[in-house]
């Protein structure tokens, strides 16, 4: 499939520990100069978006755990669309999840859901997760009127060696069924991308966006 709005797919992404403001205003120049979006932390959202007014800026709520109080990720979600964010990537609570705290983990994302005026995608670890509780955490963002489902953080390491940490076709495919789908996640390449995109993906995050845009524009010149 041709995807000709292919780089306003691309949330290029800088959400390590140790990110800068330099490498906050690298990635949005980046994304401005190949077209996509720019996702950042939280803490950098109010010169972001007044450094870079054009850029699509997404940030993160609760991230990369998923285990601060409610009204934390609230606040972070509710400040940040404050200051100029566009859309809130919110990790959902997959201890809660694990625990059978379906109504917590459901009644949290809907108070996130209902106080920004804005898409919220849920970030549901998918690689820490079974098919079985991978369909009850997307059920779930349904019912809390969740946006977008999104594939992992990049930060969690599955148990299983065996097992990767990215996005994989097969979870692409399940969360599909439920809402659009990010996938985040060991995204590399523009075939990588356009993989999941084909799979079902309408967004891909990934801290190479910039490098998987330029391979984009250069399979097409």
């Amino acid at each position: 499939m041709e995807y000709a709005d292919f780089p306003e797919r691309i949330d290029h992404t800088v959400l390590g520990p140790e990110t800068t403001p330099a490498d906050v205003r690298r990635v949005l120049d980046e994304a401005a100069e190949y077209g996509t979006n720019a996702c950042i932390p939280s803490c950098y959202v109010p010169e972001a978006a007044e450094y870079a007014s054009d850029v699509r800026l997404v940030t993160v709520a609760g991230f990369p755990h998923g285990q601060e109080p409610t009204g934390i990720k609230v606040e972070t979600a509710v400040d940040a669309v404050r200051a100029g964010a566009d859309e809130v990537d919110v990790v959902a609570n997959v201890g809660r999840l694990r625990a059978g705290e379906d109504d917590a983990v459901r009644e949290e994302l809907a108070e996130i859901v209902a106080a920004v005026a804005a898409p919220v995608k849920v970030i549901v670890e998918a690689p820490l997760l079974d098919d079985a509780e991978l369909r009850r955490i997307a059920e779930l963002a349904v019912e809390a009127d969740a946006d977008y489902l999104k594939t992992a953080t990049g930060f969690a390491e599955p148990a299983d060696p065996a097992i990767s940490g990215g996005a994989t076709v097969h979870d692409v495919e399940l969360l599909a069924e439920y809402r659009p789908v990010k996938a985040s996640g060991g995204i590399g390449s523009y075939e990588r991308a356009r993989e999941l995109l084909d799979a079902g993906a309408e967004r891909i995050g990934a801290s190479s966006g910039a490098k998987i845009a330029a391979e984009y524009l250069d399979e097409r010149a």
